[in-house]
């Protein structure tokens, strides 16, 4: 499975923080429903715990995603997996913890899933770098694994540390010139938020040979657009349709992936 719909002959569905509508985010729970409702991806955070490991985890503080309190580099990876990660969502998924991207790699090649994993440690770059090195020096790991930021900086810096892994760059804006943004760090991707996707940025993106991720809105918020006369979907559907979206990420797997089928470009 290739990172573009070129390639692949169909779009990527991706999980942000695994299928996080339906199961605490980033967790094993989430990138397994994932996969059982029909992605091919899930996009992943990261930082480092107090001894140099990389845990997957959206925020900087354990606080809002486990029944712990603090911030995880000053936990050690003992104290970080021995919190509860998954109770506040539902009780049914209670005892679930936060795991190291190392699982995190080792359960996506159970379930044969890409991974897009966000570097969220800004604080200290070059431990994270030295980290992440030997989970990617088996090709099949790391064919396997996107990594991506809002910094593009770090982007830039850590493919000039671990050569031959794959970057993307997160925008949350609609650039003058796409292409040169992705060129000037070495991407090899850009995630672009659906309400900044333009066809022609695509077109540009895909003839300079650089993949491109949206990610969708919750089908809540599409719905409510809608219900205001912004109706995305017919447009997102024929952008599918045209191979301008090499991967459609989002909260709620299921949805995404009907959206794909019905587009005809499903796995």
């Amino acid at each position: 499975m290739h990172w573009d719909y070129v390639t692949n002959g169909f779009v990527k569905v991706c999980g942000h923080r695994g299928h996080s509508i339906g199961a605490p985010e980033n967790t094993a729970a989430a990138l397994t429903a994932t996969r059982r409702l029909g992605g091919q991806s899930a996009e992943i955070d990261t930082v480092l715990t107090a001894d140099g490991q990389i845990v997957v985890i959206h925020d900087l503080t354990v606080d809002r995603t486990t029944n712990g309190s603090g911030a995880v580099y000053q936990m050690t990876l003992a104290q970080v997996q021995a919190l509860d990660a998954g109770h506040w969502f539902a009780p049914e998924f209670a005892g679930e913890r936060i795991a190291t991207l190392a699982e995190a790699i080792a359960l996506a090649q159970v379930h044969d899933l890409h991974l897009e994993v966000e570097v969220k440690e800004h604080r200290d770059l070059a431990t994270y770098a030295r980290a992440l090195a030997p989970l990617l020096e088996d090709p099949a790991a790391r064919d396997r694994v996107m990594m991506i930021s809002f910094n593009h900086v770090d982007m830039r810096w850590l493919k000039s540390q671990i050569p031959g892994i794959r970057t993307q760059g997160i925008i949350h804006a609609r650039h003058g010139d796409p292409v040169q943004v992705a060129r000037s760090a070495g991407l090899d991707s850009l995630s672009v938020e659906l309400g900044m996707f333009h066809p022609d940025d695509a077109l540009a993106l895909h003839d300079a040979g650089i993949f491109i991720r949206c990610h969708a809105y919750k089908p809540a918020s599409i719905a409510a657009m809608q219900a205001m006369g912004i109706n995305i979907r017919p447009a997102l559907i024929d952008w599918l349709r045209a191979g301008l979206i090499d991967t459609l990420s989002g909260d709620d797997v299921a949805w995404l992936a009907q959206i794909v089928a019905e587009a005809g470009v499903a796995a």
